[in-house]
């Protein structure tokens, strides 16, 4: 049990990957940051739910997997030395008689701070599970909730279902990879990227996949494990497609945890924020990334980016009340520098 008190300027909750950008952004400003996180390590959902999943939408990199973006950012943060409590959850948030904060966490870890920065993407989370006869008989052995190693379904037969991103860019990755992949989606239209939808449309119509669509998930059999998914068509009719592996990709079901008791203004399970600087209702309080919310939010690890470093200048105010922030440019070989 830890009982000793860490002293920082910024508390940042949650270490995935806007969290850890945001350490980067406060030190360019000078400011240090505590990480706590509830996983065993940082990254988030990057790492704990699909860390070789392809991502593309990340400025700069046409495809980068997640882990390789956890471990870059991880990179850009180490000239500034955070420091972190991982595997552990933050329960109380206590405000001291200066405007201060003292942040304990699960295991009596207390961080003393200037400002706390929710960045827990969902929150607590689980992944949403499909009504399915015989689930649970078949979870670990064959059925899956996410993808954390993608040779796992070498020259397999694999069932996506989902008509999300995750869905969409697992079955163009695993086509690759899967003896067959059938990809299940209950609607006509993904609410995917377009782009993405438009590959997997592709890939169905050179026979690389196997694209159902208006159809739902039923049941699944075998013996000991996985080998067959049964659905039902728009029809009402029955169809047996042949599986090693089924990847049920219906998103997570977000919880907030001790945070929807620290008095801030919660709409479905995210905090409501001021988009001129991420603000809360509660002074000293950000939150950016997933877990805040405003109109035209859009879930997007970029969005998350440019929510840090906005907050970032506004929270320095409480990190150095008698500094004004401000940058001062000079010119180099008739180039603005500063």
């Amino acid at each position: 049990m830890n009982t000793n008190t860490i002293h920082t300027d910024l508390c940042i909750i949650g270490a995935g990957p806007v969290g850890l950008f945001a350490v980067f952004e406060a030190g360019l400003l000078k400011m240090r940051c505590h990480l706590i996180d509830a996983l065993p390590q940082v990254g988030g959902q990057l790492s704990e739910i699909y860390p070789q999943k392809p991502i593309y939408d990340i400025p700069g990199y046409p495809e980068v997997k997640a882990q390789d973006l956890v471990d870059n950012l991880m990179e850009q943060a180490k000239p500034f030395q955070p420091t972190f409590t991982l595997g552990e959850r933050v329960d109380h948030l206590d405000r001291q008689a200066d405007g201060s904060f003292i942040v304990t966490t699960s295991d009596r870890t207390h961080v003393h701070c200037q400002v706390v920065i929710i960045a827990g993407g969902l929150g607590c989370f689980e992944p949403r599970k499909p009504v399915l006869t015989n689930l649970e008989q078949f979870e670990g052995k064959g059925i899956s909730y996410m993808v954390k190693n993608p040779e796992t379904f070498r020259d397999k037969n694999v069932v996506i279902a989902g008509g999300g991103d995750s869905a969409l860019d697992w079955t163009i990755f695993l086509a690759k990879v899967s003896k067959r992949v059938t990809l299940v989606h209950r609607n006509e239209t993904f609410r995917g990227a377009p782009d993405s939808a438009a590959k997997v449309f592709d890939l169905a119509n050179r026979g690389k996949i196997d694209l159902i669509l208006s159809a739902n998930l039923k049941e699944v059999t075998g013996n000991g494990s996985l080998e067959k998914v049964i659905l039902e068509d728009k029809y009402k009719q029955d169809l047996s497609i042949d599986a090693d592996y089924l990847i049920p990709l219906f998103g997570l079901s977000p919880k907030l945890g001790p945070i929807a008791d620290w008095g801030l203004s919660i709409d479905k399970n995210a905090i409501e924020v001021d988009t001129r600087d991420y603000s809360t209702g509660v002074e000293r309080i950000y939150a950016i990334g997933d877990i805040n919310t405003y109109p035209g939010k859009l879930k997007l690890i970029l969005c998350g980016f440019h929510e840090a470093a906005i907050m970032m200048h506004s929270a320095f105010k409480y990190v150095y009340p008698d500094q004004k922030l401000s940058f001062k440019y000079t010119t180099v070989n008739g180039v603005n520098a500063f």
